[in-house]
């Protein structure tokens, strides 16, 4: 009895047959994880339009407008909370984009060689504090310090003047929006630093040396060569720094002072969306308070995704005209 060996033609065969069945599954699995992230993000907001609906029957949609939080007569409105996120947001990113700007340029192109690697590792360990940390080192060390040194300069120098003076009018109390937006850019600095060093090291070496040889200054390599290069990686980093800017919580708990009076003065203590929830949901009582959280929550989703939806907007303007001049 005679066994017929396969020909090569038929292991080939079987082989492509395996390898295809291996790709679809790969194909598959990945594609089940892709929209596993959709249907989670559809839950999340699904969950809270559900759980926002008490409040907006209530108050409507002047609950973003209305400044005011009484839980005993049971009166809420998210202007507070919102100016206090945007206000803090925006110092932060004031303060921690060009700093951040000024680390990674440093690093990559005039650090010597001998701290790079020392000084990279120390921005990236301050990314890796815990929040609360940056709370506790702002209240305890960093808003006396501020209170004693900083705000009374600030009222002295600045409050009197006609048009920015009530920004900088108030007690020297050391907490309030300007201590919150200054730790937010201590603690955002690390983030975006990271992701633009990074991005700046891909720049190809002969890029930067033929501008160099055309006599070019190192800011003029920078501001011609490595960020038009890299400007979505620059732009993914700042994001990065301003979601977590958006979102913080602990810290900013512990140096805002979380009244919800709406004032002109940076000085003067405010809330944010974030810190509202972490002291007052585990002491909600009723469904419009609860509620009232909740749709916190959404304004503050809302924002976030206009934030990215902007920056997005931001790219695809910057790559068209890049097409149109090629």
């Amino acid at each position: 009895m005679t066994t017929v060996q396969p020909t090569m033609n038929q292991k080939n065969q079987k082989s492509m047959n395996w390898g295809a069945f291996w790709d679809n599954v790969f194909r598959n699995t990945t594609r089940f994880f892709a929209f596993v992230v959709f249907f989670l993000l559809f839950g999340i907001l699904l969950t809270l339009l559900i759980g926002s609906f008490p409040a907006l029957k209530a108050f409507g949609f002047g609950f973003v407008t209305n400044d005011a939080w009484n839980p005993v007569t049971v009166q809420f409105g998210a202007l507070v909370p919102i100016y206090g996120t945007l206000v803090t947001s925006a110092i932060a990113m004031l303060i921690g984009v060009p700093v951040s700007f000024g680390v990674a340029l440093f690093i990559t192109e005039l650090c010597p060689k001998w701290l790079k690697r020392p000084l990279g590792i120390a921005v990236e360990l301050l990314a890796g504090i815990p929040s609360i940390i940056y709370g506790m080192w702002g209240l305890f060390v960093f808003a006396p310090w501020f209170a004693d040194n900083i705000e009374p300069w600030l009222n002295d120098h600045f409050g009197a003047l006609p048009l920015i003076g009530p920004i900088f009018q108030g007690p020297a109390m050391g907490i309030g929006m300007l201590t919150a937006g200054l730790i937010l850019a201590v603690m955002v600095i690390p983030f975006i630093a990271s992701v633009m060093r990074d991005v700046f090291e891909i720049v190809p070496p002969l890029l930067k040396e033929s501008a160099y040889g055309l006599g070019s200054t190192t800011w003029e390599v920078v501001w011609k060569v490595v960020l038009p290069y890299t400007k979505i990686g620059v732009v993914g980093g700042i994001m990065l720094g301003l979601g977590r800017a958006l979102g913080e919580t602990m810290a900013v708990t512990f140096v805002i002072g979380n009244a919800h009076d709406l004032s002109a003065s940076l000085l003067m203590p405010g809330n944010t969306i974030s810190s509202a929830l972490a002291n007052e949901f585990t002491e909600a009582v009723g469904d419009v308070y609860s509620s009232s959280l909740i749709t916190l929550g959404l304004l503050l989703f809302v924002i976030t995704f206009i934030v990215l939806a902007l920056a997005k907007l931001l790219l695809i303007k910057l790559a068209a005209r890049e097409g149109k001049q090629s």
